[in-house]
């Protein structure tokens, strides 16, 4: 076993989009197991837009991440001490283990998988956290009826990807918005949307009309600024928007009012629409339903997924700050260890 367990602290609170010097890089010897606990070696951690909230000293549904801590995430990894009688030696496991290479844990919150169902990374995407937010957030909130015109921002990303491929299964129309040419090709020919729009685009509020002849029923918002102004208009009365996430102003630093924000409430009214924030946790009673779907219709090819891995633990700062950016294609993920799975 190596003496020290390499870990990705935050040095400092960003202002605006993070920089390398609010991360550290720190090592500190391995830690071992007591009574009740496991010793975690890490296989892959996940790198998340709502990790960005964590860096600020503002209260939200996750505490902040103090300075001086580890970056909290999710991870899988190999079980490799147990003082547990729930988990062996040799399980793979996933949990809130954060960027580190080594983690304790009592146990809670940890959940076994089995290789031989799924690749154990699929546990931080399409078959995890992700892929659970969008089941959530499209099928309880978002309530697609077939024929109907579903839109989905981010539409490549790990949540954005399964929102339209579980829109199609239950017979919505499709249309992502995503950016750059290859995204939008990977949207359309690959995961089967029935279109896909450039955010980047100067004309896409003009596009998305025409991608939409009969409005938008259900908008999947995880982008926020531009591409919401262009949604917005296009929304059909009793229209429903689940508000997963706003990446496109996580790194503001000043609050800007946009021009159409006083007559919003008033589209709301006489619109009847629901526009309903939420977070995956919300939702844990659905989690066997989720289980239940969600690998069936990988299996069967109805939901197609893709990883973005970087390698290294020393590399997920700059993986997040891509993400940020969209320099990701699909679930961003850090290979920390080797995938003995």
């Amino acid at each position: 076993m190596p003496p020290t367990n390499k870990q990705v602290t935050l040095a400092a609170r960003p202002s605006g989009m993070p920089k390398e010097s609010d991360f550290k890089l720190v090592e500190i010897p391995v830690p071992q197991p007591g009574p009740g606990e496991i010793l975690v070696r890490m296989l892959y951690v996940s790198v998340d837009p709502y990790m960005r909230n964590r860096m600020n000293d503002a209260k939200s549904y996750a505490p902040p991440v103090q300075i001086g801590g580890v970056m909290g995430g999710g991870a899988v990894g190999k079980v490799i001490a147990s003082e547990n009688s729930q988990f062996a030696a040799g399980d793979f496991v996933e949990g809130l283990f954060g960027w580190q290479e080594y983690a304790i844990s009592n146990g809670k919150g940890v959940r076994k998988l089995d290789p031989a169902l799924a690749p154990v990374s699929t546990a931080l995407g399409v078959l995890g956290m992700p892929g659970m937010t969008a089941y959530v957030g499209l099928l309880d909130i978002g309530k697609p009826q077939p024929g109907e015109t579903v839109v989905v921002a981010a539409a490549s990303g790990a949540v954005g990807s399964a929102v339209g491929q579980i829109a199609k299964i239950k017979g919505a129309r499709a249309v992502g918005i995503a950016g750059g040419k290859d995204k939008c090709d990977y949207v359309k020919k690959e995961l089967g949307f029935d279109d896909c729009l450039d955010h980047r685009d100067p004309d896409l509020a003009a596009r998305l009309k025409e991608a939409c002849p009969k409005g938008i029923d259900v908008y999947f918002e995880n982008v926020g600024g531009a591409v919401f102004e262009a949604v917005f208009p296009l929304l059909n009365p009793f229209a429903r928007v689940p508000v997963c996430g706003l990446i496109a102003q996580y790194n503001d630093t000043a609050a800007t009012v946009p021009k159409w924000a006083s007559s919003m409430m008033r589209t709301v009214l006489t619109k009847r629409l629901t526009i309903r924030g939420f977070i995956v946790s919300d939702f844990a009673a659905r989690h066997a339903d989720f289980l239940r779907d969600m690998p069936q219709w990988v299996r069967e090819g109805k939901v197609k997924h893709r990883e973005f891995v970087t390698e290294g633990l020393d590399s997920a700062p700059g993986a997040f700050m891509g993400l940020l950016k969209g320099a990701n294609f699909g679930k961003q993920l850090v290979r920390v260890g080797p995938d003995t799975a």
